[in-house]
């Protein structure tokens, strides 16, 4: 797989730029005040040794001074912390109104299905588990979730934003720098939680423009006789029954669309490197690879299993 990367110290995004700044504020203050606690510990118990007395007054010398300084600096503090904050949060919200790309990010047990909406409709499609976008350029996701709560994070990017069920939310994007980066579901959704990740593929517009071309184009067609019998036993199998294929009579919705799956970084949401081995075993076992899942064990002859496998391999 393309390296990724997936930390919030690594910023490839407008919003997450101001959401760094929030928290290097932070830390830098923090830090600040601890030192100085310790400073004042140290100092304390240093004068205690030297004079033989643990305790003071609040009547001695220079005490009412440090604590009145003490707490006008806990006070300033607190003021940039307040003022800072405000700033970053004008700031999200001015990145939030530039009008971009919009795309629909549907949230599932345990995938991401992800819609390029447009008027027209021959100009829309759908992928799974990966988001490409033009880099400095803004986009809106639309986010909805059909069966439980989960949470749309990708660190390097933005914050968390979840999707409930019945209640359509949304977060903006705007990246600023090519690159491969990792989300995942931030709010436990259930045996698989930890296996439901998204890569956000970052590239130019001309890289952009040439994906998004290939993408609305239909599946390829078999190059020979043993992809033509992949396409021919998944289409009688019940594979066609859950997943769609453009250009084909597969047209289930209950599984990722496969239209172009082997361009793909991963399978099952990044449970699995993209390969034509993983391939083969993710459909040959996909409850012993990641329990739980909703795709059932087809149980597929061999040489079937093969054939679609090499089919499957070639819709790129």
């Amino acid at each position: 797989m393309t390296a990724f990367q997936q930390t919030v110290l690594n910023v490839a995004g407008a919003q997450n730029g101001h959401i760094h700044t929030m928290g290097t504020v932070l830390i830098y203050i923090c830090t600040a005040m601890y030192l100085l606690v310790v400073c004042f510990l140290f100092w304390a118990l240093w004068r205690a040794r030297k004079t033989g007395h643990a305790h003071r007054t609040p009547d001695a010398p220079g005490m009412s001074t440090a604590l009145h300084a003490w707490i006008g600096l806990v006070v300033v503090a607190l003021f940039g912390i307040t003022v800072t904050s405000y700033a970053v949060d004008r700031a999200i919200f001015r990145a939030n109104q530039h009008k971009g790309l919009v795309l629909q990010v549907t949230s599932q047990q345990w995938w991401w299905t992800i819609e390029y909406e447009n008027d027209d409709p021959s100009q829309s499609f759908q992928t799974a588990n990966e988001i490409h976008l033009p880099v400095n350029v803004p986009v809106t996701l639309s986010l909805r979730s059909p069966d439980v709560i989960h949470s749309f994070w990708v660190p390097n990017l933005h914050g968390k934003q979840d999707l409930i069920p019945g209640r359509d939310t949304d977060i903006h994007l705007q990246p600023t720098r090519v690159g491969v980066f990792r989300g995942q579901c931030a709010e436990f959704c259930g045996a698989q939680h930890a296996n439901m990740a998204v890569f956000v593929i970052v590239e130019s517009q001309q890289d952009f423009d040439r994906w998004r071309a290939g993408q609305l184009q239909p599946a390829r067609e078999p190059s020979d006789s043993t992809t033509t019998h992949g396409r021919d036993a998944f289409m009688t199998s019940a594979c066609a029954l859950c997943h769609t294929i453009r250009g084909t009579d597969a047209g289930g919705v209950t599984g990722p669309d496969l239209t172009h799956v082997a361009s793909r970084l991963s399978l099952a949401a990044g449970t699995l490197n993209y390969s034509r081995g993983n391939l083969a075993a993710w459909i040959a076992d996909p409850q012993g690879i990641k329990p739980g899942n909703h795709m059932p064990k087809v149980g597929l002859p061999p040489d079937d299993l093969q054939s679609i496998t090499a089919y499957l391999d070639g819709l790129k």
